[in-house]
């Protein structure tokens, strides 16, 4: 694990860029901010940070990973998230200091602890490419009933004994696609949706059970978050339920 910085802005106003890289041997995955079926989701602590007024942390389109003990949510190879850093003086250089808590899996999950420094002063950076990429590859946000290439053409809720979602979907076509769903706080575990049949001609289905709500919550008025992958492409929806 290692922090890496972006290239200086241009503009007093605009927030400094950096990223947090992981990188994972060969056969080994982590996790995204919501895991799936099993896995932990990293945590990011920066309060050690100096000149830091407000930070921002977003996460690239995540792939799905099935196994034995079901299906979960993340990254191989390498991942880098980056950072949106607003300085509290922007005349004078940002220290970051990160604890990261995460895990790494093959076949079995093992908890991992990364700790890094990185002063931010306007030099150059020779990772600016990979850190640009990373940006890319983060859900741009949509509204549900989009007509675009890739879109979240309609949410419908089920009712009865066992309520469940359905979601149509756009996606370029030969493209593997996959959805993932969140609740409105981390305390909601919903199952990860797959692919169902009914869907309209040129549309795609998903459906996932209304299940792992936190005790007491109500699904009613939720507002879920969907996130839909397909390639390169990602859009992320915030779905409410009537």
């Amino acid at each position: 694990m290692r922090l890496i910085a972006g290239n200086p802005a241009h503009a007093a106003d605009v927030p400094v860029r950096a990223g947090v890289e992981l990188t994972l041997a060969p056969g080994w995955k982590t996790y995204w901010r919501y895991p799936g079926d099993s896995g932990v989701p990293p945590r990011f602590d920066f309060a050690n940070s100096q000149n830091v007024k407000s930070l921002e942390i977003a996460w690239p389109a995540p792939h799905r990973f099935t196994d034995d003990s079901g299906a979960s949510i993340g990254y191989k190879n390498s991942v880098i998230f980056p950072l949106r850093i607003v300085p509290q003086d922007p005349a004078k250089p940002v220290l970051l200091r990160l604890k990261l808590d995460y895990a790494v899996c093959e076949k079995l999950c093992v908890p991992a602890e990364g700790r890094a420094e990185l002063v931010l002063d306007g030099t150059p950076s020779a990772l600016e490419a990979a850190l640009a990429k990373a940006e890319a590859l983060v859900p741009k946000r949509a509204k549900a009933g989009d007509d675009a290439p890739l879109a979240v053409r309609a949410v419908r809720q089920e009712t009865g004994e066992h309520a469940r979602i359905i979601v149509d979907v756009a996606a370029p076509e030969n493209e593997p696609v996959a959805l993932f769903a969140e609740g409105p706080t981390p305390a909601w575990a919903l199952p990860v949706p797959e692919p169902a049949d009914g869907a309209g001609a040129g549309l795609r289905r998903f459906a996932f059970q209304l299940d792992g709500l936190p005790p007491g919550a109500s699904a009613a008025g939720a507002t879920l978050t969907l996130t839909l992958v397909s390639g390169a492409n990602a859009i992320e929806v915030a779905a409410h339920l009537d």
